[in-house]
Order: C-alpha cells, then structure tokens, then sequence
C-alpha cells in the first residue's frame, strides 16, 4: 500500500512537471489543477519535515537525503523511522 501511495505523488509531480515543460492532452483546467496540487504537497511536506524533524533524522542515510524524501512522501517516509529508537 505504502508503494502504491508513493507512486501516485511521484505521479503527480511528474505530471505536473510535465505539464509545466509542454502541454500535456488535457483540458487546460486540470493541468493548472495538477499543479496547484503538486504545490500543495511540497509546502504540506516541507511543513511536516520541520514539526517532525525528530523523526526525519532518525533515517539511516543522510539527513539531506531524508529531508529530500520528506518533500517527496511526506508521511509516507517518516512514519515508520518513528519506530526506530533515536540516535545516541
């Protein structure tokens, strides 16, 4: 389930991305739509990397690495690092 949603916001971050390079074959409403939801999300992610940054950090990669996740999946990445124990 958790790919599946990961799936659908990479989605519409390339769609709207693509959107934004050539138009794409949809009714010009939906295209600016798609974009204003990719916004959306990215300012939703970027808020939520900031309240739970206890958990983003806990990731075993970089921090920059989890942060960029965060802004991709939001929930979906730092949900399960909150299961984790924190680092000493």
């Amino acid at each position: 389930m958790n790919t599946i949603l990961k799936g659908g916001c990479l989605a519409i971050y390339l769609l709207a991305a693509g959107a934004a390079l050539m138009p794409l074959p949809l009714a010009p409403g939906v295209t600016i739509a798609l974009q204003y939801i990719a916004i959306g999300l990215l300012v939703a992610h970027a808020l939520e990397a900031l309240v739970m940054f206890k958990y983003v950090k806990r990731y075993p990669g970089s921090l920059a690495a989890s942060l960029g996740l965060t802004l991709l999946f939001g929930v979906l990445h730092w949900w399960p690092l909150r299961r984790q124990p924190a680092p000493v």
